[in-house]
């Protein structure tokens, strides 16, 4: 038995020293097993290095080129490329940068009365070309709206055909289609919608639908953030306004406010909060979209007497000229010049509750007259008593003084009728799905 346990020990050290190398291969396949790496496995074959080499040399002829030639002829290749148009462009200038050299379709498009219409002294409008193989123009596509209100579209196309150019202008209905966007706040709510390249139509919906929970220049703090999912209205999938903003959330200062439009077949529809209270409150946050509190409500240092006295109201710092409006629905009590108050409006409003408008450059309603909740009714100016552009606000309640600030937060909402609740609940959850996509959007933009 020790005998032939020797010989087999002598055999396999010969062998050993005969193939070091794959042992070496082995061992290393071994150790990195062990280490849990994932790694490649070398074989117990020969070595790479020792095998014979051999160069194999063939010539190969390359195919005759005009085959090839003819067959890209054959092709029809067409360039396409799109431009904005400028109001200073010329026929020559704007098909030059479409990489178009047609002196023909230059002229066709300067006797073109449609192309007047739809290219010409017209900035920013989006020019499809189509060009052929000796950068002629083949085809030239713009489309376009007149309003911001527009649900249909117009279409400018150009063809060339046998008997040369014709041009035609057609009407199309814009298609609308669903966008999500997130975004966060580093300085405001416009420079956050700028950077996730959300437009400002909508930046301005988020803004109003939350003006009863939310100062957007007062209240806002870096690291807020917000979703949205708003309509774009395209032609041929080319977007060329926005629509309504369907649903919504913004978390401020670890506040969360989530709306949703909805409505009924035939009548007009509004925002409410997923367990279906309206989101228009009595009284708005603020009778300006974007400003700051320069001076709340309460004792203070007044800047023109130099004493401390009673601040009976809110004043809000705001550029001169910029839109005042009135909080809630009402009656114009008074609107006229008052010492101190300058061009003043007092708007009654229900339960004895009035609010004051102060300083205005401008009025824009008259005594009596009936307005609606965000009514534009004046602009902030430097009227009276006054050291600078700004609104003085104030708000009584049967006839004593209260900090609009706090009567704001106070203001209820109304909740849906409960005949619609099935259906909103429907679509309020479809919308929650919508939002959460909106929101894990990383970077912050919008598709």
């Amino acid at each position: 038995m020790v005998e032939r346990l020797e010989e087999s020990l002598s055999r396999l050290t010969a062998w050993i020293r005969q193939h070091p190398q794959r042992i070496s291969a082995a061992l290393a396949a071994v150790l990195m097993a062990g280490g849990g790496g994932a790694y490649a496995v070398a074989t117990l074959g020969p070595d790479a290095a020792a095998m014979p080499v051999q160069e194999l040399v063939e010539s190969v002829s390359p195919l005759a080129l005009a085959p090839q030639l003819a067959a890209l002829e054959r092709m029809n290749l067409q360039l396409q490329r799109s431009e904005m148009t400028r109001s200073s462009d010329t026929p020559e200038a704007l098909l030059q940068r479409l990489g178009v050299r047609d002196a023909d379709a230059a002229a066709f498009l300067r006797r073109s009365p449609e192309a007047r219409q739809a290219l010409f002294g017209r900035a920013g409008r989006l020019v499809t070309a189509d060009a052929g193989r000796a950068n002629e123009l083949l085809a030239l596509t713009t489309r376009w709206i007149t309003s911001d209100t527009d649900t249909e579209f117009k279409r400018f196309v150009v063809k060339r055909g046998p008997a040369g150019f014709t041009a035609r202008i057609e009407i199309a209905p814009l298609v609308a289609t669903q966008r999500l966007g997130s975004g966060a706040i580093q300085s405001s709510l416009f420079a956050a919608t700028d950077e996730a390249r959300i437009p400002d139509a909508v930046a301005v919906q988020i803004a109003e639908i939350f003006s009863g929970d939310i100062d957007f220049r007062r209240d806002l703090r870096k690291g807020d953030r917000f979703s949205v999912v708003f309509e774009s209205l395209e032609a041929d999938g080319e977007p060329l306004r926005t629509g309504r903003v369907l649903s919504t959330e913004f978390v401020n200062a670890s506040r969360t406010f989530q709306a949703v439009w909805f409505s009924e077949a035939g009548q007009d529809g509004g925002y409410f909060t997923l367990d279906g209270r309206s989101t228009n409150k009595v009284y708005l946050a603020s009778p300006l979209l974007f400003s700051r509190v320069s001076s709340g409500y309460g004792m203070r240092f007044h800047p023109i007497h130099g004493d401390r006295r009673a601040h009976l109201g809110v004043d809000y710092a705001a550029p001169t000229g910029t839109p005042v409006r009135t909080v809630g629905d009402g009656v114009v009590e008074f609107a006229g010049w008052q010492r101190g108050y300058g061009n003043v409006i007092v708007v009654s409003h229900r339960n004895q509750d009035s609010t004051l408008y102060a300083h205005l450059s401008r009025i824009d309603v008259r005594k009596g007259q009936r307005v609606s909740q965000g009514q534009f009714i004046g602009a902030v100016g430097s009227t009276g008593a006054s050291t600078g552009p700004h609104l003085h606000f104030e708000f009584k309640v049967a006839g004593v003084h209260q900090d609009p600030l706090l009567v704001a937060r106070r203001s209820e909402s109304v909740p849906l009728p409960a005949h619609l609740k099935p259906r909103f609940d429907a679509l309020a959850q479809i919308q929650k799905h919508n939002l959460i996509a909106a929101a894990s959007m990383q970077p912050a933009g919008f598709q």
